[in-house]
């Protein structure tokens, strides 16, 4: 019999566990991962509140990095898509029919340990830090986003929340050559981060008028904001997930022509992509936490603490 692990679980609506778990083992087309690092995602911190596709008892974790038994350094594409649906015989995997990804519908990366599926992983450059190697996830998303925006005619951007994910949606939109970017939080300290990052101006209310808004929060408020804010024929871009409310005002879409896009994950080769991008733009902005120090850490960041921005478990 396996020796445990130590695994931050999810083992109720709100609740979340140090404990030692059973180790897994790896079947015949999996790896059994020794994890190196793991960043907390915003999705969890909400997600974690009720039982919904997360079922406990559940080790969450999506964003991750480690070690195959053969020694290569690797990060996980987590979206495990059947291959065979009419979405992904499309090329969409993201909206594949009856996708999976790992630490919500599968155990995850908050753990010493994880299996998953051999074609998930890919290595990493040699000079990658384990906390860069966790961003990789949330970067493959931004990428996904922009390639929902017809970028011409496109100048004046705004992004609604300072988190991981409008920040790294800030690093990728300034990747591809746009230069003009509003960003709207309530923290300070994230709007001196996203001015660190190459933010033209930041605020705590969006204001003015933009070609592309994109909404990193996903609440009532910030859905109706985003969209009053975009110019007529502009388009809004939602990938954040606080609500499941639009709270927007439908009549302008139609008055306006204004386009509303929903952004989920990426597909295998906007993963790669991000994994090429993230040794050139600014990821450095992560702190590293225990695993011990894990279950609090996380239940601050769920009570509302901005501190840190981009929390990475490592181990």
């Amino acid at each position: 019999m396996s020796q445990p692990m130590r695994a931050l679980v999810f083992t109720g609506p709100g609740t979340m566990e140090l404990q030692d778990v059973a180790r897994p083992e790896a079947g015949a087309d999996g790896v059994l991962l020794e994890v190196r690092a793991a960043g907390i995602c915003g999705s969890e911190l909400h997600g974690f509140r009720h039982v919904g596709f997360r079922k406990p008892p559940l080790i969450m974790g999506h964003e991750f990095a480690g070690v195959t038994p053969d020694g290569r350094r690797v990060v996980v594409n987590p979206l495990a898509s059947c291959a065979a649906c009419d979405m992904c015989r499309q090329g969409l995997p993201q909206i594949c029919r009856y996708r999976e990804l790992i630490g919500a519908q599968r155990p995850g990366g908050f753990a010493e340990n994880v299996v998953v599926p051999a074609d998930s992983i890919h290595d990493l450059p040699a000079e990658m830090t384990w906390e860069t190697a966790a961003m990789v996830e949330p970067l493959a998303n931004a990428v996904h986003a922009w390639h929902r925006v017809d970028l011409a005619g496109t100048e004046r951007v705004a992004i609604i929340g300072a988190g991981t994910i409008g920040l790294v949606c800030l690093l990728a939109g300034l990747s591809r050559g746009l230069t003009d970017f509003t960003v709207v939080d309530r923290s300070p300290t994230r709007l001196a981060l996203a001015e660190r990052l190459g933010a033209t101006s930041c605020a705590t209310e969006l204001a003015g008028e933009y070609d592309v808004v994109l909404d990193a929060v996903g609440s009532q408020i910030t859905r109706g904001a985003a969209v009053d804010r975009l110019r007529p024929g502009g388009t809004c871009v939602w990938i954040g997930l606080v609500d499941s409310h639009p709270g927007f005002d439908g009549n302008q879409l139609v008055r306006f022509e204004k386009r509303v896009v929903g952004s989920f994950a990426y597909t295998p080769q906007e993963f790669a992509a991000a994994l090429a991008l993230a040794s050139q733009v600014d990821l450095g902005w992560t702190t590293p936490i225990a695993l011990e120090e894990s279950q609090r850490v996380f239940m601050a960041l769920a009570q509302g603490a901005t501190q840190p921005v981009k929390a990475v478990i490592r181990l």
